[in-house]
């Protein structure tokens, strides 16, 4: 199979101030099959082109949404991206069918420990039920959705030695979404990929 075509939108508002974030960002940049989109440098003052950022989306096909949890859910601007780029009539509806078959996945980092996110937690959720919408969003478009990409507690990854081990398992993922078939993480339950990613990673095509 050809090479699938990765839109990394990345969307930090204190990205100077990021220990993970902007890391990510670095190896979105670099890698080879990724766009890579800096929303809040981009449009600083929220004036999206929505034009522009369908078009992207046409030509990619892999959607990766890069950001930090707030308040269990994006930063503002990527919402903001969300209600004005994805139309009725391009994204869903009846005619509404250009982002059909592609897959979708976010990588997000958390500040509260793992444990946190499940039932018996401090959040009572786990991480892919906070970001139910955002699943059900990729529905709506016809899209495949992929289980998020997870650092959490990540307040303390640099000081436990964790981030240059989610920096690589970051960069290795945007090789198996370029060229592994994803079939099996599509149907997945899981509540991040990490969970199935670490363990049994998809074979990559020749």
């Amino acid at each position: 199979m050809s090479e699938r075509r990765i839109l990394v939108l990345f969307a930090h508002p204190s990205p100077g101030r990021s220990e993970i974030n902007r890391h990510l960002a670095t190896v979105a940049k670099e890698h080879p099959h990724a766009t890579f989109v800096d929303l809040y440098a981009e449009y600083p003052d929220y004036r999206i082109d929505i034009d522009k950022e369908q078009q992207r989306l046409c030509e990619h096909d892999v959607i990766v949404f890069l950001f930090p949890l707030y308040w269990y859910s994006t930063p503002a601007l990527l919402k903001e991206w969300q209600d004005l780029v994805l139309e009725h009539g391009f994204a869903y509806g009846s005619e509404g069918t250009a982002l059909a078959g592609k897959y979708f996945l976010c990588a997000c980092s958390a500040g509260g420990a793992g444990s946190a996110y499940d039932v018996s937690g401090y959040n009572h959720h786990s991480l892919r039920d906070l970001l139910v919408p955002l699943e059900q969003t990729a529905t709506l478009c016809h899209m495949r959705y992929i289980p998020p990409f997870a650092l959490f507690s990540s307040r303390t990854a640099v000081e436990e030695g964790r981030r240059e081990a989610h920096l690589r398992a970051f960069s290795s993922l945007l090789d198996q979404l370029a060229s592994a078939s994803l079939e099996t993480w599509a149907q997945s339950d899981a509540c991040t990929i990490n969970e199935l990613f670490a363990d049994n990673p998809p074979e990559v095509s020749q």
